[in-house]
């Protein structure tokens, strides 16, 4: 299994409501997107004060395998999605930390 792991640093005036339109439209591939297991998203809630490096908010997708999760990737609707978080983050790809995680699960 692949554990995609996307934080972001979102510009300061990203409303929650368009954040939350962002991913929910993440969430929605998985109807359609085979080997898509599970979409987790949230706000970071570790006590550890200063350790997200103002990476506050995030989703973790579950793949079934690296070619699930490449199908993915090359998606049209998530390159598009990908477009908007890129513009709605500070400095823009700077303010998204991309981290794959494959796992025995």
């Amino acid at each position: 299994m692949i554990r995609h792991c996307v934080f972001i640093r979102f510009k300061p005036t990203i409303s929650t409501a368009y954040k939350t339109e962002l991913f929910n439209e993440i969430d929605t591939l998985k109807d359609r997107l085979p080997g898509m297991l599970a979409v987790h998203i949230g706000t970071n809630v570790s006590p550890e004060d200063g350790m997200d490096k103002g990476f506050s908010d995030g989703f973790i997708v579950d793949f079934a395998d690296g070619f699930s999760r490449d199908t993915y990737l090359e998606d049209p609707e998530h390159k598009t999605t990908g477009g908007r978080l890129v513009a709605a983050a500070e400095g823009g790809i700077a303010g998204i930390l991309v981290y794959d995680l494959e796992t025995d699960d």
